[in-house]
């Protein structure tokens, strides 16, 4: 692969803390990481905090700081800062050959305000308009920006994003003690369905359950609490355990001791969480929303409509109730994971990508 890339430099324009733990940051680290080992040249220009509702100030900062970038560079913006900065999207975008990167539509996020949503909208069709290549990590979002935003489908590349290798998939044989343990990996927001799910086992407080939530409290402080007092009316204190982020060596122990993996997110623009417990064998319960379906195959996992309470808890009673159920899923899901692409291979799809961009 290496013969067939020339190196070549690139410019990634990211809001925020490089080094957050969830999907999107996840993505842009091991994509700059591997573009890196394939020879390019990889700059950051981060710029800060805020998005994707930044304030004046950090709106002026960061268009100097793209002003600033020169000319005739490779750059890619990620979504999270293109989608609300239109016009400086489109200043970048007369002397530089501009990427944007979406991982899901902002507008899509659950919880927005009417208002916000609209205005989400609008920039960022405003944002892409500009761009000379767009890439999306999976075709649901590459159909949602043609069908909603008007993107011409040449101008979209899907680089789906990687899974480390491991040996051989984790199989589990299905346990027969008491207690499944179900595990949920994503940062506790609206959209991630967290709320929901407590609510669907409150329907299943009588079966043998527990449930891990790995994932950041701190993006959306009243929703946590909303999710923190649903546990704890529910009596559940005992049965649900809130750790927060945690490092990666400690991520994969938790998808081990894990019978099932759920995510009742109403949207996902592909779900590294889902690739990463279909890579571990886990049989799944989410939804259909988003890229879920072309994340998770038919056979690995129970997928239900975004948002609807009684076949959440209908397909977690199956899994908590049925071992067979839980293994035949497993190695469904074991046998899917050999389809997924490495973080190499994706890297060197994004470079062709960029080369499109670039050309």
């Amino acid at each position: 692969m290496r013969a067939s890339l020339t190196p070549d430099k690139v410019v990634f324009v990211i809001p925020g803390d490089p080094e957050s733990r969830t999907g999107g940051y996840i993505y842009d680290r091991r994509i700059m990481s591997g573009l890196e080992e394939l020879g390019w040249r990889v700059e950051l220009c981060n710029l800060g905090e805020g998005f994707p509702f930044p304030n004046d100030v950090v709106r002026d900062t960061s268009a100097k700081q793209l002003s600033a970038l020169p000319d005739s560079s490779l750059v890619v913006v990620d979504g999270l800062a293109g989608g609300v900065l239109p016009d400086e999207m489109g200043a970048l975008a007369k002397r530089c050959r501009l990427v944007a990167l979406v991982h899901h539509p902002l507008a899509l996020e659950t919880g927005l305000r009417p208002e916000d949503q609209a205005r989400l909208r609008r920039s960022e069709a405003e944002g892409l308009a500009h761009a000379h290549r767009v890439i999306v990590p999976g075709p649901a979002t590459a159909r949602s920006l043609t069908q909603d935003y008007g993107l011409e489908p040449g101008r979209i590349g899907v680089v789906r994003p990687g899974t480390d290798p491991i040996p051989r998939p984790q199989v589990r044989p299905a346990r027969q003690t008491a207690g499944v343990a179900l595990l949920i990996v994503a940062t506790v927001t609206p959209r991630k369905g967290h709320d929901l799910l407590i609510e669907a086992l409150r329907r299943l407080a009588g079966l043998p359950w527990t449930l891990t939530c790995v994932g950041s409290m701190h993006r959306d402080p009243a929703y946590a609490r909303k999710v923190l007092g649903a546990i704890e009316d529910g009596g559940f204190t005992e049965r649900v355990h809130m750790v927060g982020e945690v490092a990666p060596d400690q991520l994969a122990r938790y998808y081990q001791a894990a019978d099932a993996f759920v995510l009742p997110s109403y949207l996902e623009g592909y779900g590294m969480v889902l690739a990463d417990a279909l890579a571990q064998g886990l049989p799944i319960i989410s939804t259909s929303g988003g890229a879920i379906p072309d994340t998770v195959p038919d056979g690995a996992g129970i997928l239900v409509p975004p948002g609807d309470l009684e076949a959440l808890a209908q397909a977690l009673e199956k899994i908590i109730r049925d071992p067979t159920l839980r293994k035949r899923l497993g190695v469904a899901a074991a046998r899917a994971a050999s389809a997924l692409p490495t973080w190499p291979e994706s890297s060197a799809s994004f470079a062709r990508e960029l080369r499109k961009a670039g050309s």
